[in-house]
């Protein structure tokens, strides 16, 4: 990559560090510690919302692993990827008001802080804790190796070295800025990825020839890249539809992305993020995947897939065009990244430490643990990505899955099902965790469907049953 691509990537990186480290004033000025530094106090207003999502949501898995499954599989892999256009739409309509109300009831700074308000339950706090941590490992895990091998792919340097350089690259605004210099980065991320991806796409459709030339040429090279179900028809209807689970109606139970539907400001906040979000995904998801697919035609022979975006970037635009739009999923990458460090940190100090090791702990003492603990949970990942997994999406999408078969009933039927309580809801949690696990190593894609389908069927009749067989323990602030 020449020095002029270099500037604009490196001007990107450095405003992200000096816009984090700008807004991490706030957690100073903060009459409360923890409601800013896991929460931004509940200030964002719709832009800000809907570029959060969108950016905690798109990951190395949209920009890196992504492009580089449809450079795979064809068309089929654009069709799976576009279920995701109505993520952010489905988790403010289904969370929405009733969730950020009832939050604020109980005064719930994480999601597992809004669990144990509505259920009452330490067992259901532990095994909470204990899933998000397990699973977003997985998932930062998935982020890191992107950025890395994105840094690699640009500057020629060897993947730990790219490793230790992206690791700095994030860690330190994070630490410091909390929440608020998460989501003001992520807006700022979130406007980089949807011009990157405008710009890219249009690149390769000009360096084809157009579609029509670019079609012909996916034929020639292999008609089942134009076709719903892969070159090998290894996607059928039955998990194209079912992937719909994984992706959109599931995603309400990502942890990490229903936490944004607790910190918004007002209503009018929602309504706007509603629209901007579901527009910026829309665009992201085709404009990135699609160029995924047509970049078969134009650079045939990529044999790493995850290389497939970079590679495409830097053969088809102007060594200082492809700068800025390679700052594109840096900018996915990073904010899935210190949203998902987050999140870890979260369940470790306002889940794990303030509820069971230290009740009485000062403002103090939480604010030097909650450093501590994030920063200690960077150098974790950093090692263990040392040794990358082959394709970074499945790792990502098996994390997706693990959080969705927990999480997914006891959020939803907690905030609509007056009848469902903490034994539904535990047993409901190990039961989708537990199933989840099985499917995914011994019967994966059972009857032809993506795995999370099942155990999310398996936890929903466990949780009804469960809860309609059992005494509600805990209908106080309900709501």
């Amino acid at each position: 990559m020449s020095n002029i691509a270099l500037i604009p990537f490196i001007l990107f990186l450095i405003i992200i560090f000096a816009v984090g480290m700008y807004t991490a004033r706030s957690v100073n000025k903060a009459d409360s510690f923890v409601q800013e530094y896991f929460l931004g106090s509940r200030q964002m207003g719709g832009f800000i919302l809907a570029m959060s999502m969108m950016a905690t949501y798109g990951s190395a898995s949209t920009f890196i692993g992504g492009p580089g499954a449809a450079y795979t599989y064809g068309l089929s892999w654009v069709l799976l990827a576009m279920s995701q256009v109505v993520t952010g739409y489905f988790v403010l309509l289904v969370l929405g008001k009733k969730f950020a109300i009832m939050s604020r009831k109980y005064n719930a700074v994480t999601l597992i802080d809004y669990l144990q308000g509505r259920y009452g339950s330490k067992s259901i706090t532990i095994f909470a804790s204990i899933s998000i941590i397990v699973f977003l490992f997985s998932a930062m895990i998935a982020q890191w190796v992107g950025g890395a091998r994105l840094i690699e792919s640009l500057t020629g340097l060897s993947y730990r070295t790219a490793l230790v350089f992206f690791a700095v690259s994030v860690l330190v605004y994070v630490i410091v800025g909390g929440f608020r210099a998460v989501a003001v980065t992520d807006a700022i991320q979130g406007l980089v990825m949807m011009a990157g991806t405008l710009i890219l796409l249009i690149a390769i459709v000009h360096a084809g020839g157009g579609m029509e030339a670019i079609m012909n040429d996916l034929k020639r090279i292999d008609p089942g890249l134009v076709t719903p179900n892969g070159p090998d028809r290894q996607f059928s209807s039955a998990y194209i539809s079912s992937f719909w689970i994984l992706v959109g109606v599931g995603v309400v139970g990502l942890p990490q992305v229903a936490v944004r539907a607790m910190g918004y400001k007002d209503s009018r906040s929602m309504h706007r993020a509603l629209i901007i979000g579901t527009i910026v995904v829309g665009i992201v998801m085709l404009g990135m995947h699609l160029s995924g697919v047509l970049g078969r035609s134009v650079l045939p022979g990529i044999e790493d897939a995850d290389k497939v975006m970079p590679t495409l970037t830097l053969e088809v635009l102007p060594p200082w065009v492809s700068g800025i739009v390679l700052a594109a999923p840096m900018a996915a990458i990073m904010s899935t990244v210190d949203a998902l460090l987050l999140m870890v940190s979260s369940a470790l100090v306002k889940d794990v430490y303030m509820n069971f090791i230290n009740k009485d702990a000062q403002e103090n003492q939480i604010r030097r643990v909650s450093l501590w603990v994030t920063a200690l949970t960077g150098v974790l990942v950093f090692f263990l990505s040392l040794s990358p997994p082959d394709l970074i999406i499945w790792l990502n999408l098996f994390s997706f899955g693990g959080l969705e078969s927990v999480f997914i009933w006891p959020i939803v039927l907690g905030l609509y099902w007056r009848r469902g309580n903490g034994k539904g809801a535990l047993a409901s949690m190990v039961t989708g965790l537990v199933s989840y696990v099985l499917f995914y190593h011994f019967i994966p894609n059972f009857m032809d469907v993506n795995t999370v389908v099942f155990p999310i069927l398996i936890s929903l009749v466990v949780y009804i049953i469960v809860s309609l067989v059992t005494k509600d323990q805990y209908k106080e602030g309900w709501a």
